[in-house]
């Protein structure tokens, strides 16, 4: 049994437990977003995929990363902190880990729809080239945050099987705009790590200033579309925080992006949060 508990406690680190959020929370507000009412929350396959999306597809994402990055990952004290940093001794336990996953992965394949299948499919392309050879979506300016895409899939996927179509393309896109900026902001604390381990992020080739101001872009477009799209309702507002972010960062110099860095889990798990909350009330019987 210890046996058993050292590797699930392993595969727990793996997974990031700080960063499920963004793409279990991705799933449920995809979800919430395309139900007709509460009754959805009765279907199974929303439990599946619940379970799916949280914990699971953070193994893949990280667990291929962590395969893929381990002569960089030495060089950034991210990865030793509040991150993973894979030891050798390990490689065997994380394919294993690799393994179970896609094979849950393929089983589930099996199950879905052709159109499902599809967002499903392009899920696990984006979150495996993003870190894997030969395309490696990671280290080609542009790409890299444009393929963090992969994490409004599962948005996508939930949509798809609560509504049984695609979501809008207006809604594809506030949620391009939020993980475009996510990635880029992300990747600005490892600018001085990625350029001495010869990575050309866009970050990177941006430079410090640019980053913040193309994330100040991104996210007051999010904050403009998720405004409008709720027609001016006053919680809405809250989305203004996203372009306050990096516009306090430009204007005070004094303030350390890796520390601001740290947060952003918990306001956007703060906000999802409360749209899910507040789709749930939009749809139930009672309103």
């Amino acid at each position: 049994m210890s046996g058993l508990r050292d590797f699930l406690e392993f595969v727990f680190t793996v997974s990031r437990f700080r960063f499920w959020i963004y793409t279990g929370g991705t799933y449920v507000v995809g979800y919430a977003l395309g139900m007709d009412s509460i009754d959805a929350f009765y279907e199974l396959p929303y439990y599946v995929y619940l379970l799916y999306f949280f914990f699971l597809a953070n193994v893949f994402i990280y667990g291929v990363n962590d395969l893929m990055d381990g002569e960089t990952d030495v060089l950034n004290p991210k990865k030793a902190g509040k991150e993973n940093l894979l030891m050798d001794s390990d490689r065997s336990r994380l394919l294993l880990a690799l393994g179970a996953t896609g094979a849950v992965s393929a089983a589930l394949l099996l199950t879905q729809t052709m159109e499902e299948r599809s967002v499903f499919l392009l899920f696990l392309f984006l979150s495996f080239f993003y870190s894997a050879p030969p395309l490696r979506f990671k280290r080609v300016p542009v790409l890299d945050f444009s393929s963090n895409m992969l994490y409004i899939m599962p948005g996508v996927f939930g949509y798809l099987l609560a509504a049984g179509s695609m979501p809008p393309a207006v809604l594809l896109l506030a949620g391009f705009l939020h993980i475009a900026a996510m990635h880029l902001f992300s990747a600005i604390p490892d600018i001085d790590y990625d350029r001495a381990a010869g990575i050309a992020t866009s970050a990177v080739l941006f430079g410090r200033g640019p980053s913040l101001l193309v994330c100040l872009g991104f996210w007051s477009g999010l904050a403009f579309l998720a405004i409008g799209l709720s027609g001016l309702h006053p919680l809405s507002f809250l989305a203004l925080i996203y372009p306050a972010v990096p516009l306090s960062l430009l204007l005070r110099h004094d303030l350390k992006i890796e520390r601001v860095y740290w947060y952003l889990p918990y306001i956007n798990t703060s906000l999802g949060g409360l749209l899910f909350l507040a789709l749930t009330i939009s749809k139930s019987p009672l309103v």
